[in-house]
């Protein structure tokens, strides 16, 4: 990798597209430090800004083909990051909007009996599904989802990697998911983010 290092940038995409995997790494390890601080600047939140720096090169390996990426190449990586923080800004102001719809409607709309005891069951159902994950997954998916603790939070807590803590969440998930079925949608919309009172639960 050494042999790339000391080009420019317009020298270390022209290896890249020429195929030299190395040079990818160079472009990885020169770029990366930078799109993330400006991304965690304009989100202000560590794992979304990693998130996205990660697509911006997952977009760069797998379209080094498409002849879409052009010199400078600094600036075509900060339009790149620059559009999906703007795509996530937007992705995260429509949910707040529909969540936001939701909760006032639920808040103006008279509970009915018959609502609440489906309400009750449903939340019964999730928490037995919750108490079945294994006993580290559990504590982990509770510490973020109950507690609303970050990945590096829960990792220092339990004295984890990050990764762990990501990883652990994310299969903790797909397990409820496949367990839930349907009922996953009302388990993410209601139990967690809805904070459901726990009057639910008597």
């Amino acid at each position: 990798m050494k042999e790339f290092s000391h080009l420019d940038d317009n020298e270390i995409l022209l290896a890249f597209i020429a195929g030299e995997k190395y040079a990818y790494e160079v472009i990885y390890d020169r770029f990366w430090p930078l799109l993330y601080r400006h991304a965690r600047k304009m989100l202000q939140n560590e794992e979304d800004a990693k998130d996205v720096v990660q697509e911006v090169f997952t977009m760069l390996w797998t379209r080094v083909n498409e002849q879409t990426i052009k010199p400078p190449l600094g600036a075509f990586l900060y339009t790149c990051t620059r559009n999906k923080i703007l795509d996530l800004i937007k992705h995260a102001q429509v949910k707040a909007k529909y969540t936001n719809s939701l909760k006032e409607l639920m808040d103006n709309t008279p509970v009915l009996p018959d609502a609440l005891c489906i309400e009750r069951e449903l939340a019964s159902q999730i928490e037995q599904e919750v108490q079945r994950l294994p006993a580290k997954m559990r504590a982990i998916f509770e510490l973020s989802r109950k507690e609303y603790k970050t990945h590096k939070e829960i990792s220092e807590q339990l004295n984890i990697s990050d990764q762990t803590v990501k990883k652990q969440v994310s299969n903790a998930l797909h397990i409820l998911k496949a367990k839930l079925g349907m009922f996953f949608t009302f388990f993410l919309i209601f139990f967690y983010s809805l904070h459901l009172s726990s009057s639910l639960y008597l």
